[in-house]
């Protein structure tokens, strides 16, 4: 979802390209939030390379927003340990080290695939269809390569599905940990038409879900998680 673009005099025009700033989780959010989160699926994605230093008004550019709400957004992942502020010059995009990312996708396992195969039993099937068209979005988003629209889609699609258990502390435990992950290979996996069946999985999940199939949810579940260490994730060399 397009955030409304700055009007005051501060606004920096957007270049043509410029990716549309997403709403994510389904949660209301500040402009200041939603940069933020467009910048962390950004992170992500690997679009913002680890150890790189971005400008405040840089940023601003490419995202087709004024540069005081990136700089804002910019200090709300310093805290978060995504970027280090660099006095007079941006921000450093933090790397993450391969055990890093080991343990994140060790608790997300743990966490996720015994919550959403227990859906299979207790969703209500209207709630599962209505994270249908977010499913759909991902899958649009990697025919189109557009990176940031897929982590934006994939976050929101997940993040719903934990929220129909119930327990608001693990889908903002589980959000803390998404934000944390980097996905480097999916620029690889984009321009070479595999992230497309990636993509299908959710697709294919909520089927599974719908028709109330524990095992198979628990199956496309792993399959799935594994990506994120597997495909996903390899790093640039």
């Amino acid at each position: 979802m397009t955030v409304p673009r700055d009007s005051g005099p501060s606004a920096v025009p957007a270049p043509p390209a410029a990716p549309a700033l997403p709403m994510l989780g389904g949660r209301r959010s500040s402009y200041r939030e939603r940069v933020a989160d467009a910048l962390r699926a950004a992170l992500i994605a690997g679009e913002l390379r680890p150890g790189e230093v971005y400008s405040a008004p840089t940023l601003a550019a490419r995202f087709g927003v004024s540069a005081t709400p990136v700089r804002e957004a910019m200090l709300d992942l310093a805290k978060e340990g995504l970027v280090d502020a660099v006095p007079n010059k941006g921000f450093r995009v933090t790397d993450v080290s391969d055990r890093q990312l080991d343990e994140y996708t060790h608790v997300r396992a743990l966490i996720e695939i015994p919550t959403v195969t227990a859906l299979a039993t207790t969703a209500d099937p209207v709630s599962l269809e209505a994270l249908r068209p977010a499913a759909r979005e991902i899958v649009t988003a990697a025919v189109a390569g557009d990176l940031i629209a897929y982590v934006e889609a994939d976050t929101r699609f997940h993040l719903g599905l934990l929220a129909l258990a119930g327990n608001a502390h693990l889908v903002e435990v589980v959000r803390d940990l998404r934000g944390r992950a980097r996905l480097y290979g999916l620029t690889a996996l984009s321009a070479s038409g595999r992230l497309l069946a990636s993509a299908e999985e959710h697709l294919e999940l909520l089927d599974a879900l719908s028709t109330r199939e524990e095992q198979a949810v628990r199956e496309v579940m792993t399959r799935h998680l594994g990506h994120v260490r597997g495909l996903w994730a390899s790093a640039p060399k």
